[in-house]
């Protein structure tokens, strides 16, 4: 794997014009492809199996009139302060608003108010029910304009005018999230690096990878139908870990340059070591999307799979275009004028980064690090033990919206229950009397408690099927109309013992209800499946058993943590002004698995990230609490810089007004704070110092099963040993570095480092391949980079390569 990539880093780099020409030649093929392809669908929740989808399909076929599977308005009127809808003016208004719903395009029906007993007790507040021939997505503009114009109207002739239900189109989604989190991308990578070129590498690189993937999706839509939160989520992730992904290996490339390589040399080196923990921690997140597959919900099977792709592109594009645009930018990378005095000391090996002193806290004081932060998580997590969840209605739109006060106006004048109405079915086709079996069901559901109102039957046109509505006395979200829905469910198997009919409940509020239960059974099948993949993953690149156990026990301690946090603001009102929730509720039942799916991935980005680099420096001869350090050394400030990134994209959508929006913003930015900084960068160092010797070991009969996929870059390193011919040495001075050798355009190209590191730890252990040019003189390039300067080098130019170089990348194994 090493190996592979460190030639395909080497030929984009050479390459490099003709890689970006072929990127953007696939960008406008897409592109033109995408231009014609109908779009995204709505992502309307239909869960194939279940009795509320059972009963859509029966009504389809029997009532095709009703377009069961149709959008749906309710226009929701209310008269002046002290004035009724039931006064002559009035209702000529009410009445001339209904005629014009009528006439809309798409529309098959209108309920009329006032003939359908549709007006509350008050006079005050009616609405008319709209029924659609079409589904959600595919309601028209002219649809939407005669709405808009309807409220118009009403409200110029004095009435309260306001819409519900998933016909009426929502407000455009702000852009605000997108563009805090790309604004604090680049304020943290020109921190970390102190360059606007290194931070500018990632984020165009990112931006190019995200327009890739979102046409892709958009030109997917001509052969599948994809929700439209596919796009969302994967733009969201496709960001993130693109970013995340050039990081790292820009990062890599930096400090290769600065152990004395040429660029070409150092871009191999940092796409072979840092490149295949990409591609293994792209892998990871690639399973835990893919892994939304296995619970049968169409819509979050597109939104896995349209992420997973955007996260394939992201690895794609640092493993080709990357390495080409650090071709075009060369040596110039390593220009830092806007480094701090204590950046260019530890450019210049003076002192310890705060990583490696949090580091060497945390292996000094091992168990009472790990006591204090398992504790911390278990007492956060707490409050996951109330968990409750619901899909989200209108109760959750922004306050003000048409969509809110709509609900909020209905519940005040009907009950909470009139925005959650049940469609009851009565399928009498192998009953002996079917006028008899829908009033039995009729007669049962009057009877119930919490059923305010109940309308009579209606039956097909063969007569064997009917339709009776119910209206909850509880909101849709609330326990009441969950254990509602269960009841009339569990009559129904008295009803087909009695008359030999079926009675099954559904409609929006009861497909919610099935579509909520489905998630929370399929929690358990699908965190086995996904931590299975990842784990065998793990297994393979860090070769040990304990890490890949500890990384996903890791991963479900801060999950836990998260689900507490999101109960107690969004359930239980704690700090609830803080982020601006309005009222409290239970989770939306989405979230959670999604919240898995994403976060896992993410997860396993630091894991492989941050515990690679521990491997690399234990391969190469480090102690284990040595290589804790200088994984952190190398690895900490990269992981810090991108999950500051992570938290601040996922931050940003809490400034949405929606709830939902707010849950997954703050659910996604507090489980990446706490993974990143409380799981992998305390717990993991804490364990790892604690077990030693045994985090890296394996069962003999399991190291000769499973193959060595070399993600260090073990056998690129002892390739590139061999490769190498020094000269016999010159004398120099005792502890002074490298040289230059002449490249073949005759310039001074920077040879290898010996003596020192970058980070000037005295206890790291020099590189084979370094000592043997110790006695090297120590070069106006290297004195310039030892001086944080702004050393250059030919950076369009392209060395040749020795035969012995050239048979050695063919045969990485082969010695001379």
């Amino acid at each position: 794997m090493a190996t592979f990539l460190y030639r395909l880093g080497r030929l984009a780099f050479r390459r490099r014009r003709l890689v970006v020409m072929l990127w953007v030649a696939v960008l406008a093929a897409i592109g033109i492809g995408a231009m014609s392809a109908p779009g995204t669908s709505s992502g309307a929740l239909s869960v194939p199996g279940t009795q509320s989808q059972r009963a859509i399909d029966l009504l389809q076929k029997e009532f095709p009139q009703a377009s069961a599977d149709g959008a749906t308005a309710r226009v929701v009127f209310e008269a002046p302060s002290g004035q009724k809808l039931t006064s002559a003016a009035n209702k000529a208004e009410v009445e001339s608003l209904v005629a014009k719903l009528e006439k809309s395009p798409q529309v098959s029906g209108v309920s009329d108010p006032f003939s359908g007993g549709l007006v509350s007790k008050s006079g005050s507040i009616a609405y008319a029910q709209v029924s659609y021939k079409v589904a959600e997505a595919d309601v028209s503009g002219a649809a939407h304009s005669v709405q808009t114009d309807v409220v118009a109207q009403g409200e110029k002739a004095g009435l309260k005018v306001s819409l519900g239900g998933n016909a009426v189109k929502d407000k455009a989604a702000s852009k605000a999230a997108e563009l805090i989190g790309v604004g604090v991308a680049a304020v943290v990578l020109v921190i970390t690096f102190g360059s606007m070129i290194a931070a500018g590498l990632p984020l165009l690189t990112a931006i190019l990878g995200v327009a890739a993937a979102v046409l892709s999706v958009t030109l997917a839509t001509h052969f599948f139908d994809l929700a439209s939160s596919s796009t969302t989520l994967a733009l969201m992730l496709g960001l993130a870990v693109a970013i995340d992904y050039a990081l790292f290996i820009v990062s890599r490339y930096r400090n290769e340059i600065r152990d004395g390589h040429e660029p070409e040399e150092a871009c191999g080196r940092a796409v072979g070591t840092a490149g295949s923990a990409v591609v293994f921690a792209g892998l990871t997140v690639i399973v835990a999307l893919s892994g939304l597959s296995v619970i049968g919900i169409a819509m979050l099977t597109s939104m896995g799979l349209a992420s997973a792709f955007a996260v394939a592109v992201a690895v794609v594009i640092a493993l080709t275009l990357l390495p080409a645009m650090l071709g075009f930018a060369g040596m110039r990378i390593m220009k830092g004028r806007m480094l701090t005095r204590r950046m260019k000391a530890l450019e210049r090996g003076e002192g310890e980064s705060t990583g490696v002193r949090w580091a060497r806290f945390v292996t000094r004081n091992p168990v009472k690090v790990l006591a204090v932060s398992v504790v911390g998580l278990a007492l956060v997590a707490i409050p996951t033990m109330s968990l409750k969840m619901a899909l989200n209605d209108d109760s959750g739109k922004p306050p003000g919206s048409t969509q809110r006060i709509a609900y909020d106006t209905l519940s005040k004048g009907f009950g909470p229950g009139f925005n959650g109405p049940l469609t009851v079915v009565v399928d009498a086709r192998d009953s002996d009397d079917p006028k008899a079996a829908a009033k039995s069901a009729y007669s049962m559901l009057s009877k119930l408690d919490d059923v305010a109102a109940v309308r009579p039957p209606s039956f097909n046109e063969s007569g064997d099927v009917a339709l009776i509505g119910a209206v909850p006395k509880s909101a849709a979200t609330s326990e009441a109309t969950k254990d509602l829905v269960g009841e009339i469910r569990g009559h129904g198997t008295a009803l087909h013992q009695d008359t030999g009919a079926d009675l099954m409940v559904t409609g929006l509020t009861a497909v919610n209800i099935d579509v909520s239960t489905k998630l929370s059974d399929a929690l358990v099948p699908y965190l086995a499946i996904v931590v299975g993949l990842a784990l065998v993953l793990l297994l393979l690149v860090f070769r040990s058993i304990v890490i890949p156990l500890k990384a996903a026990l890791g991963f479900l301690l801060s999950v836990v943590s998260t689900l507490g946090v999101l109960v107690a603001v969004f359930q239980w009102g704690w700090l609830k002004d803080l982020f601006g929730v309005d009222q409290t509720g239970p989770i939306v039942s989405l979230l959670p698995i999604v919240l898995i799916g994403v976060v896992f991935g993410l997860a396993m980005d630091y894991e492989v990230f941050l515990v690679s680099r521990m491997r690399e420096e234990y391969v190469h001869g480090a102690e284990p609490t040595q290589a804790v350090v200088q994984g952190f050394r190398h690895s900490g400030r990269v992981v810090t810089a991108a999950a500051v990134i992570m938290v601040s994209v996922f931050s940003g959508f809490l400034l949405d007004d929606e709830a939902l929006i707010k849950s997954i913003g703050l659910g996604l930015a507090t489980a990446v704070f706490f993974d990143a900084f409380v799981v992998r960068m305390t717990i993991v160092p804490a364990v790892m110092t604690l077990l030693g010797h045994r985090s890296w070991t394996l069962p003999k009969w399991l190291d000769r099963v499973l193959p060595n996929v070399d993600v260090e870059g073990e056998k690129l390193r002892h390739a590139l040993e061999a490769e190498q011919t020094d000269p016999a040495p010159e004398p120099v001075l005792a502890g002074v570095a490298a040289g230059v050798h002449a490249g073949s355009d005759g310039h001074g190209a920077a040879h290898a480092f010996t003596g020192f590191h970058a980070s000037g730890d005295p206890d790291t252990p020099v590189p084979a391949q370094q000592a043997a040019g110790k006695a090297r003189g120590l070069s106006r390039f290297k004195q310039r980079l030892a001086r944080g300067g702004e050393a250059t080098a030919p950076f369009d130019s392209t060395e040749s390569e020795a035969p012995a170089r050239r048979k050695l990348l063919k045969n990485p194994m082969r010695r001379s």
